[in-house]
């Protein structure tokens, strides 16, 4: 048809993941190569690294700041609930080895009193955690996309997320 960029929308509204992954095999084998993909309203960490799996380039989603309004935080261990009360006392930041100083920065103690208490500092504070990690996951992708290596990245994405949360002190 010819045009600019292709979105995929009707997706990622309750169905199980497995189901909208059987719909994107079917979908995007159909369209261009050379024109941008648009997955409409998709998120969540895991749904990128298997919709770009898929032949998808291009989200939009409030997952990151709506988890960080809820006390989460995305990692490289996956997700952390910051208002669990395994952190109440944890002096540790929440990823000692994160580029984003704002995970270096404030302990996990710190977090889950902001969190706990409701204060909205906590909430800028892990929306801008969540936002760093979606930009660093997804410039890895696109990184090792150019270098070929894409499934190498995603297993070793995924086993960080399996592997999970540091162990509570």
């Amino acid at each position: 048809i010819g045009f600019h960029g292709y979105a995929v929308g009707g997706l990622a509204v309750g169905e199980p993941q497995e189901v909208m992954f059987s719909v994107l095999d079917e979908i995007t084998p159909h369209l261009p190569h050379d024109k941008p993909r648009y997955l409409m309203g998709v998120g969540k960490p895991d749904d990128l690294l298997g919709a770009v799996e898929r032949g998808i380039d291009m989200f939009d989603c409030v997952h990151p700041t709506r988890a960080g309004r809820h006390g989460h935080a995305h990692t490289r261990f996956g997700v952390i609930n910051l208002k669990n009360a395994r952190h109440k006392d944890d002096p540790r930041p929440l990823d000692e080895q994160s580029s984003n100083p704002n995970c270096t920065r404030f302990s996990r103690a710190y977090l889950n009193h902001l969190t706990k208490t409701e204060e909205i500092l906590g909430a800028m504070i892990l929306s801008q955690i969540n936002l760093a990690y979606y930009q660093e996951l997804m410039s890895g992708m696109r990184i090792a996309i150019e270098q070929g290596r894409f499934a190498e990245f995603a297993a070793d994405t995924r086993a960080g997320w399996a592997a999970g949360d540091i162990a509570v002190l």
